[in-house]
């Protein structure tokens, strides 16, 4: 099973930029849909972004244009990129890996946008 390590949350003011990295134990090669959530408390988790082996991407409605997901797989690594954060951008993220052995998930980063 593979292991999602998170890194690169932290505290911004409004208006300013993080980028969030997985790292992941075992190789994300073909096969693998990568993405990032996020959750409040008292809300479900949500869907931010994915991206596939082939690089498809997919985002929430409420990042598009701002947050990019990418990744590169010979470093075993997925990115978000978030830039003109919000403070409704605050949240727990996490890493997610859909393997074909399986999901995993990471054990989330925090980010905090300040108003």
């Amino acid at each position: 099973q593979v292991q999602l390590v998170e890194s690169g949350g932290g505290l911004v003011q409004a208006g300013g930029s993080l980028r969030l990295s997985c790292a992941a134990s075992l190789r994300i090669g073909n096969g693998n849909v990568m993405g990032w959530y996020r959750q409040v408390p008292d809300k479900e988790r949500e869907l931010v972004a994915t991206i596939t082996a082939s690089m498809s991407t997919k985002y929430h409605d409420d990042v598009k244009g701002r947050f990019t997901i990418s990744r590169v797989n010979a470093r075993n690594t997925v990115y978000l990129q978030m830039n003109r954060l919000k403070p409704e951008d605050t949240a727990v993220y996490y890493c997610r890996a859909d393997t074909p052995g399986g999901t995993a998930w990471g054990q989330g980063t925090q980010v905090t946008v300040s108003s």
